[in-house]
């Protein structure tokens, strides 16, 4: 079966991946506009119009139910639709669609503006009506503080030991002129060991920032994209886990810290290579010991050991693992649920060669993911 699927994926490419301009706001945007500016350019980049689209997946601002909407407003009929709503997942849900030929070209789009207005509180997808919010405060910080204050308890880490993780990647987007936070920096592990206290072990430079901005990724065969005036990235296999509903149901280590592990296995059983043909991995970055923890789950390291695997010199761009190249969800974007899909851009970015300042030289594979994906990709 995993070699089934692997040929499914394998068959399908992506051949365009295209982020709007990023800021913390975009004044005289809305979530619509910037939708659809990522879907054009995404659409331009691999050669393609939309009237050439056939499966869509849209998320407008926090409306993941927007595919079809946006489908009949861009005058497509017939289409298939898609129901994932995170990135990594939408795309390889997509990425089955165009294989087993329910549509030939799928859309993946997503786009956020004027949704965050109040800064003084945490971003709105972040803050669901439940009572665990409303009562006790369980928004998206504390919530993935609990798992990572339980991890450094049961193997002995300090935040000392992690600093240097953050510190590499907002590093990263201080050089990335298309970065948010382009220019702040560079910053030290002492740094970010001195701001200031979040919740507990999260410092404010432990988390994620918040912006708005839009991004797309287009798939099609790899028979299609051969045609296509644009170099396609084949995908190599991918794989979906899930521990549970949150903001309702507590993220124990127990539960969550070894989720993705059965993903990670049957992604790389798909493509047929081993964890150490990655050369660059575009992971999810919302809190520092979530990107050590993907690498544990993944198969790379025993649990409790992530801190030295990702070592200050293995996670360069010229190391063993370098890890979120255009600055991340800490320094890029965090747009809703648009940072999702950008992983996958930055990925094809890198292996295309057109990551510019943080390219890693000879990037041949790549791993992007969410917490409940991982994707591989090649340009080969």
């Amino acid at each position: 079966m995993p070699k089934d699927i692997g040929r499914a994926l394998q068959s399908v490419a992506v051949v365009g991946a295209h982020n709007t301009p990023q800021a913390r706001t975009l004044p005289g945007q809305t979530s619509w506009s910037v939708t659809l500016d990522a879907a054009q350019g995404a659409l331009r980049q691999a050669g393609l119009a939309m009237r050439d689209v056939d499966g869509f997946n849209v998320t407008v601002g926090l409306d993941a139910d927007a595919g079809s909407a946006f489908a009949y407003d861009v005058g497509a009929t017939g289409f298939w639709l898609g129901r994932e709503m995170d990135g990594v997942q939408a795309v390889l849900e997509a990425a089955l669609a165009v294989a087993s030929g329910e549509c030939a070209v799928a859309l993946i789009a997503s786009g956020q503006a004027s949704l965050y207005t109040d800064r003084d509180s945490t971003a709105p997808w972040t803050r669901p009506t439940n009572e665990f919010i409303e009562t006790w405060g369980l928004h998206t910080a504390v919530e993935w503080a609990l798992p990572a204050q339980r991890y450094m308890h049961e193997f002995g880490v300090k935040p000392e030991d992690l600093a240097h993780i953050p510190a590499t990647i907002r590093n990263y987007g201080a050089v990335n002129p298309n970065a948010v936070y382009h220019g702040r920096g560079p910053f030290t592990p002492d740094d970010i060991l001195a701001s200031r206290m979040v919740a507990s072990p999260y410092r404010l430079l432990d988390c994620a920032t918040t912006s708005e901005g839009g991004s797309a990724v287009v798939l099609t065969t790899m028979e299609r994209a051969r045609d296509l005036p644009v170099a396609p990235i084949r995908l190599l296999g991918g794989g979906r886990e899930e521990w549970g509903p949150t903001y309702v149901n507590p993220p124990t280590y127990e539960r969550t810290g070894m989720v993705g592990r059965r993903a990670a296995d049957a992604a790389f059983a798909q493509a047929g290579i081993g964890r150490d043909d990655v050369d660059v991995f575009e992971v999810y970055d919302n809190f520092t010991y979530e990107v050590v923890r993907y690498f544990e789950a993944y198969g790379y390291c025993a649990p409790g050991e992530g801190a030295q695997l990702l070592s200050p010199e293995n996670i360069r761009l010229d190391g063993r693992f370098p890890t979120c190249t255009d600055g991340g969800l800490m320094s890029h974007s965090h747009t809703g649920y648009s940072q999702l899909t950008q992983k996958v851009v930055r990925a094809v970015q890198q292996l295309r060669g057109e990551a510019n300042v943080n390219q890693v030289a000879g990037a041949k594979v790549a791993l992007a993911n969410w917490p409940k994906g991982l994707l591989l990709m090649t340009s080969e």
